[in-house]
């Protein structure tokens, strides 16, 4: 929807004085959205990155690349190309990576309860849901570093809502601690196939030897069958293996290695036969 002159205007003016200020600003339509790619940049033609992570080397002057946009480029702002997306803008943007700012941006009446406890005040602006306390430096962006609490700062853009209360304080640790991802854990040893099993051992119910082997045969050849769905087939088999077998403690490694062997051989790779054979026993409580 087209904005009243009165109200493109006041967005144009926002975005002047913030860029005059140093602030790269951006317009923004109806959705807190930026503008979508326009024709020359569709598709990626123009180089740059579709999902406006980073900016790529289009060199179009429409303001169509998210957070990538923001600019101080006073002339750029009040240019022509850019007279469209203002009649069309609903709001103005600004990106605070690059104003050297970080936002903390809090949804809701929780979230700003324990900003209250667990961070040092600075300067905070009201939104339509919570509150957006702004510090002096930047770091890494990231959303929902807990309830209600997102991080912008680079790589992102933030609405802009005047000018808030207070004074703006240095980022703190604690806020850039919100952002570093846990890493992931550690994995274990690999453990062999009948050690999985281990603990399960019971009285065996198979009269010879020989009904574990033809079972096990029986198995390969349905895996070494399959035409279609063998992710499906592999797990379904493994299932039918452990529910008949894997209770006694009979089944050996050398017993799994053929049935790994028959599906690795069908094109799945021992990762995912080290899944289904790890899911199927999870399934039948073993």
């Amino acid at each position: 929807m087209t904005q009243p002159t009165d109200v493109r205007g006041e967005h144009l003016r926002a975005a002047l004085h913030l860029a005059a200020s140093g602030i790269p600003v951006l317009p923004l339509r109806a959705g807190k959205v930026p503008f979508g790619n326009c024709r020359r940049c569709a598709e990626n033609a123009c180089g740059g990155r579709p999902n406006m992570k980073t900016p790529g080397p289009c060199a179009c002057p429409q303001p169509c690349h998210g957070w990538a946009a923001a600019t101080t480029d006073t002339h750029t702002i009040d240019s022509t190309a850019w007279a469209r997306a203002w009649r069309e803008a609903a709001a103005v943007a600004y990106h605070p990576g690059g104003a050297g700012l970080t936002v903390v941006d809090l949804d809701d009446a929780d979230a700003i309860a324990w900003a209250r406890t667990a961070l040092p005040a600075t300067l905070t602006v009201p939104t339509t849901r919570g509150e957006h306390w702004i510090y002096r430096g930047a770091m890494t962006s990231r959303n929902a570093v807990r309830p209600g609490v997102d991080i912008k700062s680079r790589m992102a853009y933030a609405r802009w809502l005047g000018c808030g209360t207070g004074s703006t304080a240095a980022l703190p640790d604690a806020v850039r601690a919100l952002a570093v991802k846990e890493p992931p854990p550690a994995r274990r040893a690999p453990q062999s196939r009948t050690a999985l099993l281990r603990g399960h051992g019971g009285e065996c119910p198979h009269r010879t030897p020989t009904y574990l082997e033809r079972g096990v045969a029986m198995a390969v050849q349905r895996i070494t069958e399959a035409r279609s769905a063998v992710h499906a087939t592999v797990y379904r088999t493994f299932i039918a293996v452990l529910s008949t077998h894997g209770r006694c403690g009979c089944l050996t490694d050398t017993h799994v290695n053929r049935l790994f062997t028959a599906a690795q051989a069908k094109g799945e790779t021992a990762r995912h036969c080290t899944d289904a054979w790890t899911n199927a026993l999870t399934t039948l409580g073993l």
